[in-house]
């Protein structure tokens, strides 16, 4: 398949939030690859910094759950084509064991940031008449997560605002759709099982059909394509990238 993300001549710009490692620094190199301008946004903006230099990227530090400070980078750096939200944060404990603060901060980052460029992006793609959206969800979302509630319910609301602003703007050519990840070896999940132990890695591969953890790049390749020509006629969908998880043995 052709890795452009649109017909040859043009070239297109990104927003990638949580860029600096995980699922979102897989994003960026491969729109980088497929001739995209890729603004790299991530919390931490030296490690932001110095991934950008690797890849040709524009590094910018952004905390999503800002609306102002996210509303003054896509003035700066936009308008903008293609959305990425991959920024995401977890905490792994029972619902009885956190409290409110934990929860404002995982909805915050989670959902809110979603919410922030969202909003401030749709106004230039709608003038374009353009725009592919592409928000990094969970499994979670759809199935559940024990240990997780919060994490989970703030990808569910994802999924939903996902589908609802597809709903609002297929009208202005503009598509949004979602990546819902399994357990994928990312620093995330590392941490967990290192707080955790063994004994967790075995319940998130054992929950595949696949019997392992997916690849970053993989999941960054289900991205490109939604951001893609190819993927043109698809618009509101939660398009699973979790080696068969929740589709029973």
């Amino acid at each position: 398949m052709d890795r452009r993300c649109d017909t040859p001549g043009t070239v297109r710009r990104a927003l990638i939030t949580g860029g600096a490692s995980g699922i979102g620094w897989a994003c960026v190199r491969q729109f980088a690859r497929a001739g995209v301008q890729v603004v790299l946004a991530d919390l931490d903006g030296g490690r932001a910094s110095e991934r950008a230099a690797t890849c040709g990227a524009t590094a910018v530090a952004l905390d999503v759950t800002q609306f102002d400070r996210v509303q003054e980078v896509v003035r700066a750096h936009g308008p903008f084509d293609i959305l990425v939200n991959a920024a995401g944060a977890d905490q792994h404990a029972f619902f009885t064991q956190t409290a409110p603060p934990q929860w404002r901060d995982l909805l915050a980052v989670n959902l809110e940031g979603v919410l922030n460029t969202t909003h401030a992006v749709l106004p230039g793609m709608q003038s374009a008449r353009h725009g592919r959206i592409v928000n990094i969800a969970s499994e979670a979302g759809r199935l559940g997560s024990r240990g997780g509630a919060v994490y989970a319910a703030a990808k569910g609301g994802v999924i939903a605002f996902t589908r609802s602003i597809a709903r609002e703007n297929g009208h202005h050519g503009i598509t949004a759709n979602v990546v819902a990840p399994g357990p994928i070896d990312t620093p995330m999940v590392q941490r967990g099982v290192a707080s955790k132990g063994e004994k967790l890695l075995h319940a998130m591969t054992g929950a595949t059909l696949l019997g392992r953890l997916g690849t970053p790049d993989e999941v960054a390749a289900a991205v490109v394509f939604l951001a893609s020509d190819a993927a043109a006629f698809i618009t509101g969908e939660a398009l699973g990238v979790s080696g068969g998880m929740g589709c029973g043995a």
